[in-house]
């Protein structure tokens, strides 16, 4: 079956996400949509799993857009938390909830931010491990029976305090060994070059459908 792919809707209301996603494809012929030209709401993400999560939200951004889509449910495992906040990531400070009317994603990151060093306040800095994990899936169409998923796993350890500006969500707290530096002070490029993100892309890349 022959579908067009020029034309992607990405599942995520994250702007700060959608600006990363274009920057990395900027050099393929797919034009990526936010959900939000289409007034589709965010997916009820009720999997156990980044992949499932994934696909959720592709399949239901598909169906109310028409045209395939693309989903990233990302998120922060820490070694010290047994995997917290783990798929719950974005809305770890909320206790799993929903957002309050007019809460920020800002206002979210600040406060995930401040839970996560609450929660290893008394853990040393060899015991700090963590990785950011990513898994993308893209579906053809609502029903895709073969979604294309793709995943990346980026590791480091949690800093003590938050560094840097750029980035997002947990970037802050991210120690890069290899760089020596927050997530959040790495340049935006070399971030798009090595991140979870950047590797799950790379391998959609690879095996984009035809």
């Amino acid at each position: 079956m022959s579908v067009d792919l020029s034309r992607i809707v990405l599942a995520s209301s994250n702007s700060a996400k959608l600006r990363e996603l274009q920057a990395i494809l900027a050099n393929k012929d797919v034009m990526l949509l936010p959900q939000s030209e289409f007034d589709i709401p965010d997916a009820i993400e009720d999997g156990h799993s980044f992949v499932e999560n994934a696909i959720i939200k592709a399949r239901h951004a598909s169906r109310l857009s028409g045209l395939p889509a693309l989903a990233d449910d990302s998120g922060l495992v820490v070694d010290a938390l047994h995997g917290e906040p783990g798929i719950y990531s974005a809305r770890y400070s909320l206790r799993y909830a929903e957002p309050a009317a007019g809460q920020s994603r800002e206002d979210i990151d600040k406060a995930n931010n401040a839970l996560l060093l609450e929660n290893l306040e008394q853990v040393p800095e060899p015991e700090r491990s963590a990785r950011f994990q990513c898994c993308l899936a893209l579906v053809r169409f609502p029903e895709d029976p073969m979604p294309l998923v793709c995943q990346g796993s980026w590791e480091g350890r949690i800093l003590f305090e938050e560094h840097g500006d750029n980035g997002f969500g947990y970037d802050p707290l991210f120690y890069v060994p290899d760089h020596g530096c927050a997530s959040a002070e790495l340049d935006p490029a070399e971030k798009n070059r090595i991140s979870h993100r950047a590797q799950a892309l790379q391998q959609l890349v690879a095996n984009f459908p035809s």
